[in-house]
């Protein structure tokens, strides 16, 4: 690939999904902790060699979208048609002002397409101009007829399970696809029909049999079970932390501003609530604590907001492949009453780790007057991690 090409990729993610049940469109639904649609979306966001990717989706589904994919970088959603042919040709059109080279087009719903299929699709366009992933059939074919008999049984060393990305140069692909709207076809299955039907010839390169569509509720069970034992490896961690008091009308407790008669004599903001959930992770990775990482000799520190802790905590467990499967915080303090506040501090708590609030748990107690915190002189925190790694990290 030359430094100047540009590299487009089309998430076509505006179907309904019908066959994988109750729940809503299945692009949105979440499998392993993430949306499907923003593991798809990710792979490509995430590609060095993207240079563009272009969302495609139901006009009614915008704001389910932009919650789903936060933090992903893509252009503003083109909106699909009736058919998926449909929402690829106005994908197409909406990458028309950046004049990309190549043009990948894949299906959300193929949520675990790796950054190795994704190159090699690139180099094949390169190539070949045209091209599609694919795999081998393992089980023999029957071709059956109307009536339910067997009528053929194909070679199978000829047959592949086509997959997507399917990858084009740019102007070969959208030419194919505005002919076949004029002349009013519509019911083309994948890009590489539409390819084959206006006279190209599309090559193929090998797929990954992992990159497989969900398109049923016994997909999404499966793929489910499939990820939770790649994450094998189930960790704990505990944290503690105590603030004393101070002169203030305020405390942060858990990443939320608690009037009280006095403040927290800090470094930071004083949160002992995060504090302690923050040293719980890193200690369930075996990576220091939270001083280590955030020293108090360090002014840039100062009167720091505690949410960029535990976000920091947060992505050092998805560095290294995992997923936290449950916090729990337990304050210990007189005043003031946790119990009024725990929804909120398990909503703020979600809102900034990114895990479902579910999996949250806020506990309080007092020390029935005994002790610094008994005199309200100050709060101390308790907290455990459990989380999930993949075995060989």
């Amino acid at each position: 690939m030359t430094t100047s090409q540009r590299t487009a990729a089309i998430l076509v993610a505006a179907g309904r999904g019908l066959r994988a049940g109750a729940g809503g469109p299945k692009q949105y639904r979440s499998i392993g902790g993430r949306t499907v649609i923003h593991r798809a979306l990710a792979a490509f966001a995430e590609h060095p060699e993207v240079t563009v990717v272009q969302p495609v989706v139901n006009p009614d589904d915008i704001a389910v979208f932009n919650a789903a994919v936060a933090g992903l970088r893509h252009e503003v959603p083109a909106h699909g048609g009736a058919t998926r042919q449909a929402s690829v040709l106005a994908g197409l059109e909406a990458l028309v002002p950046h004049k990309p080279d190549i043009v990948l087009i894949h299906d959300a719903a193929r949520a675990f397409v790796t950054p190795a299929v994704i190159s090699r699709a690139i180099v094949a366009a390169n190539k070949t101009g045209a091209a599609i992933p694919v795999v081998p059939v393992t089980d023999t074919i029957k071709e059956v007829g109307a009536g339910g008999d067997i009528t053929a049984t194909p070679e199978r060393a000829r047959l592949r399970i086509a997959q997507t990305p399917q990858t084009f140069k740019f102007d070969t692909i959208l030419e194919a696809h505005r002919r076949a709207a004029r002349d009013g076809l519509t019911e083309f299955t994948d890009d590489a029909a539409i390819a084959e039907w206006a006279g190209l010839t599309v090559a193929t390169f090998e797929g990954d049999v992992a990159n497989m569509k969900l398109t049923t509720p016994e997909d999404f069970v499966r793929e489910e079970a499939r990820l939770a034992a790649s994450l094998g490896d189930i960790r704990t961690g505990t944290g503690y932390d105590v603030h004393a008091f101070g002169e203030g009308d305020h405390v942060w407790l858990c990443g939320l501003r608690v009037p009280h008669s006095k403040g927290f004599l800090a470094h930071s903001d004083g949160d002992v609530g995060l504090h302690a959930l923050v040293d719980a992770i890193l200690g369930a990775l075996a990576d220091g604590d939270i001083g280590s990482h955030f020293p108090p000799s360090d002014m840039k520190w100062k009167g720091a907001s505690s949410d960029q802790f535990l976000k920091y905590a947060i992505e050092r467990v998805a560095a290294r492949g995992g997923r936290v499967a449950n916090l729990e915080v337990t304050m210990i303090c007189e005043r003031p009453k946790i119990g009024p506040l725990r929804d909120q501090m398990r909503s703020r708590i979600a809102e900034i780790s990114g895990v479902d609030i579910s999996r949250i748990a806020v506990k309080a107690t007092t020390s029935e007057r005994l002790g610094f915190t008994g005199r309200e002189e100050g709060i101390a925190a308790t907290a455990s991690a459990t989380i999930r790694l993949p075995w060989g990290v």
